[in-house]
């Protein structure tokens, strides 16, 4: 079984990628498409520590983009994934998780759709709209945290990266306990929900939530600490993919 692994940029595809060591062969695959149609432009790597193989795809920014790309791929390959893992660096929640340290998600929420209003923001559930979370497997989100030594915490996504301390304090108080930002894990969540396909975010933190201070910011060592990542739980994302681990969501 394979696993679709669906990160924003090229820098973070590469990092999933370098898991499976100098040595691998890696793949780049374009699935057919229609004349006039952009390919998704991935790449196939097997991870010797699972064995588990990896179709990794650097989607774009943002929820709409990655929800496309997400839904592209698994059409292009029907019954072909077991698993969709939306990857990448985040910021981080500092009094959850620090610069370096890595979030698996336990929910996967809309952090900003909705609509303000008079008496504050009301996200689109409350409006009627859909829904605005996306739960992972419990056990196999569980799995992974442990094997990766991550923390299991809601995940928010934004189409506005929060760049204010007033912005981070309200995202806060608003979802409790949340771990990191980031601008594509429920569009992911959302394609792999409508083809029936089991799901995770893996984030790992470059910078704390707030003023955008890009002296601060660690990439380098939150790229790296995503190649651990995602060496550590390959052997989990196999068991994952191929119905090993259960896929019941959470109540």
């Amino acid at each position: 079984m394979r696993v679709l692994v669906v990160t924003a940029v090229a820098a973070e595809r590469d990092a999933v990628v370098a898991a499976a060591g100098a040595g691998a062969a890696v793949r780049r695959q374009s699935p057919p498409a229609a004349p006039g149609v952009l390919a998704l432009d991935l790449r196939e790597v097997a991870l010797p520590t699972g064995p588990v193989l990896l179709d990794v795809l650097a989607a774009g920014t943002g929820p709409a983009a990655a929800a496309a790309a997400t839904a592209t791929a698994l059409a292009l390959a029907p019954g072909g994934h077991g698993l969709v893992v939306s990857a990448g660096i985040a910021g981080g929640f500092a009094d959850v998780v620090p610069v370096g340290g890595t979030v698996v998600a336990s929910e996967i929420l809309a952090a900003d759709l909705g609509a303000d209003t008079g008496e504050g923001f009301a996200d689109a559930a409350a409006l009627g709209f859909g829904v605005v979370a996306h739960r992972p497997p419990r056990a196999l989100a569980r799995a992974v945290a442990a094997t990766a030594g991550a923390v299991l915490a809601p995940v928010l996504t934004v189409s506005t990266v929060t760049g204010t301390a007033a912005r981070a304090a309200e995202l806060a108080a608003r979802h409790r306990g949340a771990a990191a930002e980031a601008m594509e894990g429920f569009g992911v969540a959302s394609a792999a929900a409508l083809h029936g396909v089991p799901f995770l975010e893996i984030r790992a933190v470059s910078n704390a939530v707030g003023p955008r201070d890009r002296a601060a910011w660690r990439v380098a060592e939150a790229l790296a600490a995503l190649t651990r990542t995602f060496t550590a739980v390959a052997p989990v994302l196999r068991d994952g993919a191929d119905g090993a681990v259960p896929h019941e969501e959470q109540p």
